[in-house]
């Protein structure tokens, strides 16, 4: 199991909060099913279905936010209030009014509620204690805030930060595609995105294509700015740097697999994906923060 985007915090490093004391703030905030009258429920659910919340490989922490969302599509609901609007309209001779309108879907939607189609859906949470990160494994960020939010509630004056660096990611990835140079451990990729910064909001892509310097040089000198870069960090895990700092797309490369450790049993290949994946991830994020000019302090 590989996390394929980063949202990524910081915690202090180390940070002296046990699994134990984890596990315990993370009860007040467990995963319970929805109720036949709920949209949606939200809560804290065992990564290994074993009923304990944290999961710890080698310190680390391992955790998971269940979420159970009814589908009741708007369209459903209007379609059903037009036609109960219908035969008010033929018992009373005039049709219901807005706020009747409104009144009536309320309750189409109350009444389909049970009825509802359920999907649920995790969202993988990673604490590194020793080195302090915390990372969701979300593509955006309103999918992390969901993540930070309950986990702000469970955990008292929990000491989070969002990651900051002394240089902007967009300045410093059109600094590395203008020189044509990446920085030390990374090598650049064929997926780009070049922006303007004016209102035209113009934008060049490349998708698996080679990336000509003096094409990339013209677009820059045109005003554009580099808002994502496909790199490969190490020579062992690509993925795609956005301007928000996010990490997404990842692939471990051929020379991680090559390097697995063959075990025999579910519950040993899951510990031995995480311990490689978090102590890879945790020294990539180390030399991406060194090359986007280190760490910014509050």
């Amino acid at each position: 199991m590989w996390f394929k985007n980063l949202q990524i915090y910081r915690l202090p490093a180390p940070w002296n909060f046990s699994p134990e004391q984890m596990e315990e703030a993370l009860q007040s905030q467990a995963f319970t099913p929805a109720s036949s009258n709920e949209l949606l429920r939200q809560g804290w659910d065992s990564p290994r279905g074993n009923g304990k919340l944290v999961h710890v490989v080698n310190k680390q922490m391992l955790m998971m936010l269940g979420t159970e969302k009814k589908l009741l599509p708007s369209s459903v609901i209007n379609q059903v209030a037009k036609a109960r609007a219908a035969e008010l309209e033929e018992q009373q001779g005039f049709p219901p009014g807005k706020k009747a309108m409104k009144e009536l879907k309320e309750r189409v939607a109350d009444e389909l509620l049970p009825r509802a189609f359920s999907i649920r859906g995790n969202v993988w949470t990673w604490i590194d204690p020793v080195n302090g990160w915390l990372v969701v494994d979300a593509a955006s960020p309103s999918k992390a805030d969901d993540v930070i939010k309950l986990l702000l509630k469970a955990v008292d004056k929990l000491p989070l930060e969002s990651l900051r660096v002394q240089q902007s990611p967009v300045a410093v990835m059109t600094g590395w595609l203008q020189s044509d140079e990446a920085p030390y451990n990374f090598t650049i990729d064929q997926d780009t995105e070049l922006r303007a910064t004016g209102e035209s909001k113009a934008a060049v892509r490349y998708v698996k294509h080679s990336l000509d310097p003096e094409d990339i040089r013209r677009h820059i000198a045109n005003g554009k700015q580099c808002t994502r870069l496909a790199m490969t960090w190490n020579s062992r895990i690509s993925f795609v740097l956005t301007e928000q700092l996010a990490v997404k797309g990842i692939k471990p490369l051929d020379v991680i697999k090559e390097n697995e450790t063959i075990t025999y049993s579910d519950d040993e290949r899951f510990d031995n994906d995480i311990m490689l994946m978090t102590g890879e991830l945790a020294k990539m994020l180390t030399d991406l923060v060194e090359a986007l000019g280190g760490e910014a302090k509050a």
